[in-house]
């Protein structure tokens, strides 16, 4: 029978030290570059959305290390990112993915045990909680910061970047957790 890792405390999910800081840096680092490196895939009548794996990252941050650094790493990754690939910087967009990364930190206060599957379940719930929300304020931000209209606003940002948003990370964020519950058995923290 598999051992299920817990921390064996309850977490604070709004500490913010050194180690969050470490985190935020490496997660932003890390969401930054996968994502240039994939946005050479972007969804055709999409504006500017691509198909990106890389949303798992924000999303296993704020699991991991709550909603503070899943925030960050969201954020200033895409920002790094967008830079990275020449598209300038979109506020609304960095928040929302931002957001993406806030929304699943919240749920870790209730996920102690990464490879159960009920932490699972609830880590799923935040991925499309998080996406719809995080995604919906980048959408609908384009009808007053380019004067889109409601249905270029859903039908050719929100839809392509929540869909494609979801599906990664309901496909990936079990395994990284799965994975990061393993190191931490090995590690004994």
């Amino acid at each position: 029978m598999e051992k299920t890792v817990t921390t064996g405390k309850k977490k604070n999910i709004w500490q913010f030290g050194t180690n969050q800081v470490v985190y935020a840096a490496i997660g932003a680092a890390l969401y930054a570059v996968v994502t240039w490196a994939f946005n050479i895939w972007q969804i055709p009548g999409a504006g500017n959305v691509g198909v990106r794996p890389a949303v798992v990252i924000p999303m296993f941050f704020g699991i991991a290390f709550g909603p503070i650094v899943g925030f960050i790493t969201g954020f200033v990754g895409n920002i790094l990112s967008d830079m990275l690939s020449g598209y300038g910087f979109w506020v609304w967009w960095d928040i929302g993915n931002g957001i993406m990364g806030l929304i699943p930190g919240l749920f870790s206060a209730m996920i102690f045990k990464y490879n159960e599957q009920k932490s699972i379940l609830r880590a799923e719930l935040s991925v499309v909680l998080g996406t719809a929300l995080g995604m919906a304020l980048a959408a609908i931000s384009e009808m007053w910061v380019s004067g889109a209209d409601i249905n270029t606003a859903i039908v050719a940002n929100f839809l392509p970047a929540f869909i494609t948003n979801i599906i990664w990370g309901l496909i990936l964020l079990p395994i990284l957790m799965i994975a990061y519950a393993a190191i931490v058995q090995r590690s004994g923290r």
